[in-house]
């Protein structure tokens, strides 16, 4: 994902009532590579871990999370996946990146499969105009750096879908009109979070720039028109007393209306 420097001492195994599946010891990029068959959260289980860079993927999670705590439906089908590494002399002040880098990842893996992915900022992503992905990033910093990044994805591939949450989410078999084969689309997530990419990745596959939009900050609401995202991730927006750059971390977005995106309905779509 942000470059990795290697695994140490993790060759598989599991937790106790938790199955592992046939899997290469490490990932391409050299970090320990762990399959679940059924786990509570990959981030849960990917912290309790020894050594250095991983990932772990699970079949199914019973206690998937999404942002602000939201529960993240896991049923068996989908791709669950979270990348632990340890970056070296990484800025934290450039810690947008991490999140950038996942979307672009998830990107680059539905291309390869044939879809044609969008990001809405900062980091949902949105094939036919719903939601296919959610992203979970857990940083830890020591002073000024990035010390520990840990990544969670859930991706619908072949799962089906609440049905509360059809209409604003969709899995990669509804957009295509086929199946996939879970384990390839798996591997291949696992090998595009171990790349790191330019902004430009990122910048290129925004959705909704130049388009009218509302910024929830706490109890405000402010109507916008989107212009761009920096290179810190910084959302540039008119606003109607000027231009003003808005924090991933501050802010949510929201569609002016409806069509241009679906609401949020936590991580899982």
């Amino acid at each position: 994902m942000i470059g990795t420097d290697g695994a140490n001492g993790i060759k598989g195994g599991s937790a106790a009532g938790e199955k592992t599946h046939g899997a290469p010891a490490t990932t391409a990029d050299g970090a320990a590579y762990i399959r679940l068959e059924e786990v509570d959260s990959t981030n849960v289980y990917i912290r309790s871990l020894p050594g250095r860079n991983a990932v772990v993927t699970a079949r199914r999670q019973t206690g998937g999370k999404g942002t602000k705590g939201r529960s993240f439906v896991s049923d068996e089908g989908g791709v669950y996946l979270t990348r632990r590494t340890f970056p070296e002399n990484f800025p934290a002040e450039d810690a947008f990146l991490v999140m950038a880098n996942a979307s672009v990842a998830v990107c680059r893996t539905l291309e390869r499969s044939g879809l044609a992915p969008g990001i809405k900022w900062p980091n949902d992503i949105y094939v036919s105009g719903r939601k296919i992905c959610g992203i979970l990033i857990e940083n830890t910093f020591s002073g000024r750096f990035l010390s520990r990044s840990i990544v969670g994805i859930g991706l619908n591939v072949n799962n089906d879908l609440p049905f509360e949450l059809r209409g604003i989410a969709i899995s990669m078999k509804e957009a295509a009109g086929h199946p996939f084969c879970r384990e390839e689309v798996e591997e291949t997530l696992a090998e595009e979070t171990g790349k790191r990419f330019p902004m430009g990745e990122y910048l290129s596959r925004l959705i909704g720039m130049g388009e009218e939009a509302v910024v929830v900050c706490g109890d405000e609401r402010i109507p916008v028109r989107l212009l761009s995202v920096d290179e810190r991730g910084g959302l540039l927006a008119k606003t109607p007393s000027g231009e003003r750059r808005f924090s991933a971390a501050e802010v949510s977005l929201r569609s002016a209306a409806k069509g241009n995106f679906a609401a949020d309905k936590g991580k899982n779509g």
